[in-house]
């Protein structure tokens, strides 16, 4: 059976997150029964990585087995045609049969807005935080990441992953306007929760209730109840994953 990388984007806030989960409605579950409509049988996918519930995303992958070959342009058009609004896929790749969405992923991106007036138009996507917060000591604590790998203290609790490493290529607040800010973040993987606990974490460095030492600390310390309160889910984005480009045919 042919091998496909569907690309999509999605809304998370009707959403439990992206992986199939008894009684709540995942983006998985709905986008599998979407192809399952158009291949006539069941497209088991396997997705890039997990999202919280309301965590957004607009770059996504997974892979699914398809039961012929597709005309990809075709089965785009289709898919967007049975998805609801919030759901849309970009794009439908071939790919090696063994290329796999999550292994085979070279690094992820996220972005985390905030904003630090009253917005109307923000509020469902972005984390409103106060006009005096110091983001230029938030970019001192953020570079701390790039010089550790064990990240237990950002980590949801008792997880099955077998490794809590992961290796941060990138971590910094960049302002994209006048009471706007985006915290970019690239990393060959994140634990769950992981980013939304380490946005957390800074916001008591902007506050002042933590110096980059007490920073430090948390993540030395590998204890999540050092670390500060998970930010909002619907504030946060995942927004590209790398590939080999050997993968595709």
């Amino acid at each position: 059976m042919p091998r496909y990388f569907i690309y999509f984007s999605y809304d998370g806030a009707a959403y439990h997150g992206w992986q199939v989960q008894p009684n709540a409605i995942t983006v998985q579950q709905v986008l599998e029964e979407a192809l399952c409509k158009l291949m006539r049988q069941p497209v088991p996918l396997t997705g890039a990585g997990r999202t919280d519930a309301g965590v957004n995303a607009e770059c996504m992958v997974a892979h699914g087995d398809f039961p012929c070959e597709v005309d990809t342009g075709q089965l785009v058009y289709k898919l967007n045609r049975i998805l609801p609004p919030d759901i849309a896929v970009s794009g439908v790749r071939r790919v090696k049969d063994g290329a796999h969405a999550r292994f085979d992923a070279l690094s992820r991106r996220y972005c985390y807005r905030v904003v630090t007036a009253k917005s109307p138009f923000a509020r469902r996507y972005a984390c409103r935080v106060m006009p005096e917060t110091d983001f230029e000591a938030m970019n001192r604590a953020a570079e701390l990441l790039y010089e550790y790998t064990d990240f237990t203290s950002f980590s949801k609790l008792h997880t099955d992953v077998k490794t809590n490493n992961c290796k941060v290529t990138h971590a910094a607040w960049r302002r994209v306007g006048e009471h706007e800010w985006v915290f970019e973040i690239e990393a060959d993987r994140f634990l769950r929760n992981m980013v939304r606990a380490i946005v957390g974490t800074l916001l008591l460095v902007g506050r002042g209730k933590m110096t980059l030492d007490g920073f430090r600390a948390v993540i030395e310390n590998k204890a999540r109840g050092e670390a500060g309160d998970s930010a909002m889910g619907e504030a946060l984005f995942l927004v590209g994953v790398e590939y080999p480009e050997e993968l595709f045919l």
